[in-house]
């Protein structure tokens, strides 16, 4: 039985890249034996302020100790037989705490990663902290670790580059404890169409604007409901409903949707994307549109649990069709349903996810 150190950005249960690559596995590696620690880099309350504007004396502050932490950490490192990094041991500077911890103490690092970070997000905040990220380190990180865990083929193909222990470790979701709800689509009222993401990610929404008040404009009734941490700044949308992402409500609050959307931009740092968007909603029984790009053509099979949409004809045509008949969105919301179960779902996973501890 293995003894297991998680090195990880966040405080537990906070980041959704987080909670559902690896916290929703720990109970599992516990009843195989397993022990672990979990060691965030950031505190509960920099995790607070971190996406808050001001607070900078309070964020470098919070930096440093994360540092502080670290540096205290490796002292720790030798009483544990796997080091799992989540995306990087510190989230500025080269990967110092990746190389002592490989080359020195000469650890087991099983690298885990879900996005393009080797590469700037378009989309990133230009802050202080953002400045001083390594991304150059990936590469280095894969090359040192024991396995790498990507969360799609795209990402595997990069760290395949540097290392031959590469694992497609796919995010999924808990359909029998957390996802395990299904959006009855016969509940009166206009369609909502969702979306859910983050201030960082409502770019990808400009795909779909246009087609959404060109339905709104011919008279269909649908609401156009927006689930993030910052609301959307476009005002053209009579149908536009915002509500603020809450982790209490998280589930409650997308079973208000009937259809969920993920419009992806198509360029390097989107084609690492993990279809997480599209995950959630058909895990809750509804069909998911996206975009032909990274991973979502692998989960969405076009017209059985969703569409992928390339155009603003092919939005406008799957959405009508949706809209038109509650008995499609049945139909195909039960084969979404069944498509996350089967392939995308912890249960399905978890050996998967155990074998990296072998």
């Amino acid at each position: 039985m293995a003894n297991i150190l998680f090195i990880v950005p966040y405080p537990p249960g906070r980041a959704p890249s987080q909670r559902f690559r690896f916290e929703q596995y720990l109970t599992a590696l516990t009843a195989q034996g397993h022990r672990y620690r979990m060691a965030p880099f950031l505190s509960e309350a920099t995790w607070a302020i971190l996406y808050k504007p001001g607070h900078t004396v309070a964020k470098v502050l919070g930096i440093l100790g994360g540092l502080w932490r670290r540096l205290l950490l490796l002292f720790a490192v030798p009483g544990y037989d796997f080091i799992f990094i989540h995306r990087e041991a510190a989230p500025i500077g080269p990967p110092v705490f990746e190389w002592v911890i490989a080359k020195v103490l000469r650890k087991k690092i099983i690298y885990d990663f879900d996005d393009a970070i080797w590469m700037k997000d378009p989309a990133g905040e230009q802050t202080f902290i953002s400045r001083l990220k390594w991304q150059q380190k990936v590469g280095s990180i894969c090359r040192w670790a024991y396995k790498v865990s990507c969360g799609n083929t795209y990402l595997a193909d990069y760290a395949r580059q540097f290392s031959q222990n590469v694992v497609v470790n796919p995010t999924t979701l808990d359909t029998d404890l957390l996802h395990n709800q299904v959006r009855d689509q016969k509940q009166a009222g206009p369609p909502v169409i969702g979306w859910t993401g983050t201030h960082t990610t409502l770019r990808h929404l400009d795909l779909v604007w246009p087609v959404l008040e060109r339905l709104e404009a011919e008279g269909q009734e649908f609401v156009f409901h927006v689930i993030s941490n910052e609301p959307p700044t476009h005002t053209g949308l009579r149908s536009l409903r915002f509500s603020p992402w809450r982790k209490q409500t998280e589930i409650a609050d997308l079973l208000q949707f009937n259809l969920g959307l993920m419009p992806l931009v198509d360029d390097p740092w989107a084609r690492g994307k993990c279809a997480f968007k599209a995950l959630q909603y058909m895990s809750l029984g509804m069909p998911a549109l996206v975009s032909p790009v990274g991973m979502n053509t692998e989960v969405v099979q076009e017209g059985v649990n969703g569409f992928v949409c390339a155009t603003d004809d092919e939005w406008y045509q799957a959405l009508r069709q949706l809209l038109a008949s509650q008995a499609e969105r049945s139909r195909q919301g039960a084969a979404a349903r069944r498509t996350i179960v089967e392939r995308y779902s912890v249960a399905s996973n978890t050996q998967n996810f155990l074998h990296l501890f072998q």
